[in-house]
């Protein structure tokens, strides 16, 4: 399943490959009418209306459901019924024509018989109550009839967690923290993420992420409380309870989607409208959240201490007004065998040597690409390029701002020049061990 676009599985959704086969070529066709029709010079041909009412009617069925075959051919029988009302200024019109087969074949196909009842022009669609953006779509449908308001689409929002670490928050702030220990990067009413962090190198504030753990909370009949944890070297495609879904069989609300194994799972709560990805890449964790604003945003004062909501503490920021700092200077009061051990560690990268394998997978230079440098040089572990270039992909899965994807560093608050920083580091460094 794609990423970051969430929706629902439905067993038995292969009965309907042929059928929907069929649909997009009678699409294709039809968004091309206005070709046809300046061709022949038929203005009036509806042809292309009754396909925009046939993808509505049809759009919202479920095939592992019972009465899927005979909501369907209503629909093609709507269709039908459409295509001969504007029969006569069609004539001639290839598009027309072309549908009007293609009609024909789904009915046969589907075993439709020619008379009986057709779809409403404006039809009631059932609202899933286990899946949000069911819930929504239809409460922001015109026309519902259900006398309630109408309701904006809702807005989702994107947090991320990789490296040493580097935090993006809902608010798009990024942020790279030392946060040892245990802390919650999201806490509402619905769900619940937590992570724990453990320093990478010795004499340095970095720490990365070696445990997650999310709580799914009871919401109405859609589903009890599912915990999922992930700690390394043990990434399950299973909740704590063994399961690997909840809520109806046929309907499910949430579902664990295993991508890799024990390297990459994905878990969708369609009843809450939350995708979350989890990663292992190298010896730590990396996670990625897409959240409808509403439900992120359904805390008490209890709970403000939410690293995707609020950012990290002050105290708890590693980068000063944007400025990242080497963790390498705290170096300087420790014994030579620690040094020794640490550089070891580090391996053999310089800013010249991290920047080259930081662009192998990560091309443009914005801030993933200099948090790949930035904990390069910390750790020297060449997985954390992965771990960059993954949690990249991740938010450009499920960010739902293509415009606010890439944050550089000339862009953001108080951000300086990213390589000229660490080469004055890292030379202040070297200065100082040589003294």
């Amino acid at each position: 399943m794609g990423m970051g676009r969430a929706g629902s599985y439905y067993p038995g959704a292969e009965r309907l490959i042929s059928p929907l086969l069929h649909l997009l070529v009678l699409c294709s066709l039809s968004s091309l009418t206005h070709i046809g029709e300046s061709q022949v010079q038929t203005p009036q041909c509806r042809i292309q209306k009754c396909t925009t009412d046939f993808v509505s009617f049809t759009s919202h069925l479920n095939p592992s459901l019972d009465g899927f075959d005979t909501e369907f051919c209503k629909a093609l029988r709507a269709y039908s019924a459409c295509t001969q009302r504007t029969s006569k200024s069609c004539r001639g019109n290839l598009v027309f024509h072309s549908t009007v087969l293609g009609i024909s074949d789904l009915m046969i196909q589907r075993n439709c018989s020619k008379d009986g009842p057709t779809s409403s022009t404006h039809p009631v669609i059932p609202i899933e109550p286990c899946n949000y953006h069911s819930r929504h779509h239809q409460a922001s449908r015109p026309g519902t009839g259900t006398g309630a308001p109408e309701h904006p689409r809702p807005t989702y929002l994107f947090c991320g967690l990789f490296g040493d670490p580097h935090l993006r928050t809902f608010k798009d702030h990024f942020q790279t923290c030392k946060v040892e220990g245990a802390w919650p990067l999201i806490d509402n009413n619905y769900l619940s993420v937590q992570v724990t962090n453990v320093p990478v190198v010795y004499g340095s504030s970095a720490t990365a992420t070696n445990k997650v753990t999310i709580i799914f909370k009871p919401y109405q009949e859609c589903t009890d409380q599912k915990v999922y944890q992930a700690v390394t070297d043990d990434l399950p495609a299973a909740f704590v309870d063994g399961t690997i879904s909840g809520g109806d069989s046929e309907t499910r609300s949430i579902w664990i989607l295993e991508k890799s194994p024990g390297l990459h799972v994905e878990i969708h709560a369609a009843y809450i409208g939350v995708t979350i990805i989890v990663r292992q890449q190298g010896h730590y964790l990396t996670l990625a959240v897409r959240m409808p604003e509403e439900l992120a945003m359904a805390f008490d004062e209890t709970q403000d201490l939410q690293l995707c909501m609020n950012g990290c503490p002050t105290s708890e920021r590693i980068d000063q007004e944007g400025r990242l700092q080497l963790p390498m200077l705290g170096l300087q009061q420790a014994s030579f065998q620690q040094q020794a051990r640490v550089e070891a560690q580090r391996g053999l990268f310089t800013l010249e040597s991290a920047s080259r394998k930081c662009r192998e997978q990560l091309e443009v230079k914005d801030i993933y690409f200099h948090s790949c440098v930035f904990d390069l040089l910390t750790t020297g572990d060449a997985n954390f390029t992965t771990a960059a270039y993954n949690a990249l992909k991740d938010m450009e899965t499920l960010h739902p701002k293509r415009e606010h994807w890439h944050i550089f560093p000339n862009s953001a608050t108080g951000l300086r020049p990213f390589s000229l920083l660490l080469s004055a580091l890292l030379t202040g460094f070297l200065i100082t061990v040589l003294l």
